[in-house]
């Protein structure tokens, strides 16, 4: 995933996909077609790629079945809608 944070949370969930998951890259605040073209690149086909797609296969099926209806995700999402929402 290629980041461009700009604003609010973004910054952190940046932060996250590049170092604590390995799974994202950053464009800098200066962002040119060129830049981005090679981020791209890099995240394609590049040595980031690589590791990218290993850190993603190691994740196994977890974050999938998270968000099956009953899976965890879907119950944090109904409850909010029943504790917030619906109050």
């Amino acid at each position: 995933m290629v980041c461009w944070p700009f604003f609010a949370e973004q910054q952190t969930n940046c932060r996250y996909k590049r170092t604590e998951w390995g799974i994202g890259m950053e464009i800098g605040d200066n962002v040119r077609r060129a830049e981005v073209e090679a981020l791209i690149r890099e995240a394609m086909e590049g040595e980031k790629a690589g590791r990218c797609v290993a850190t993603r296969r190691s994740s196994g099926r977890a974050p999938w079945q998270r968000q099956k209806p009953g899976g965890r995700s879907m119950r944090n999402v109904e409850r909010l809608i029943h504790e917030v929402l619906l109050a």
